[in-house]
């Protein structure tokens, strides 16, 4: 099974270009950072006090996203998949019952943390989403208020130091690993993303 990771900040595109492959890769599933995110006292009472929490590789289950992964490597006909209510704030967790026979050739993990998880890069597919921070933050306007009940204010708060932490964090990613740069939303590129990928 291959990994695929698809990583980049928020609004650059990742959920697109990651339901694409989804459709074009035969025998592929996906796991999504964002949906394991933390629910419990402590993550609730320092977003309390500090507005980036979420943008902070402590406030996702990032074991248990380990967990997802190595029961897919082995085969197992029961995955443990978790989900993230954003507006409530609440995480629940599931069973899948999948017949895997020979398992998936390709597993997309995707999300703004996807790139700093307890996995081997080298042998992983990375793919960094890029597109331009006015672009991203007219995105992530949208996005977050319909889907994560959020203001404006709340938003523009956010949206410089979520910027900025995602890049400082990915300095050792890119430094220590092949990766192929790509704008989801350029027809071009995706086409030759995705030849590449099935070659």
């Amino acid at each position: 099974m291959k990994i695929i990771v698809i990583t980049g900040p928020s609004g650059s595109g990742k959920t697109v270009l990651s339901k694409k492959l989804l459709k074009v890769l035969n025998n592929s599933v996906l796991i999504k950072t964002d949906y394991y995110y933390k629910d419990n006292i402590f993550i609730k009472l320092l977003s309390l006090f500090k507005y980036d929490i979420y943008d902070r590789i402590i406030s996702i289950k990032s074991k248990e996203i380990i967990k997802t992964i190595s029961s897919l490597y082995n085969k197992e006909n029961s995955i443990l998949y978790y989900n993230y209510d954003f507006i409530r704030r609440k995480s629940s967790r599931s069973y899948k019952q999948i017949n895997q026979h020979d398992g998936y050739d390709y597993l997309i993990l995707e999300g703004i943390f996807a790139h700093r998880l307890n996995i081997n890069y080298k042998q992983a597919i990375n793919i960094l989403c890029m597109e331009k921070k006015e672009i991203c933050y007219q995105r992530r306007l949208k996005r977050d208020q319909l889907e994560r009940g959020r203001t404006v204010n709340e938003i523009d708060s956010k949206i410089n130091k979520s910027w900025d932490l995602f890049f400082s964090n990915l300095i050792n990613y890119i430094s220590n690993n092949k990766f192929i740069s790509i704008n989801p939303s350029n027809n071009n590129s995706l086409k030759m993303l995705i030849k590449l990928l099935k070659d």
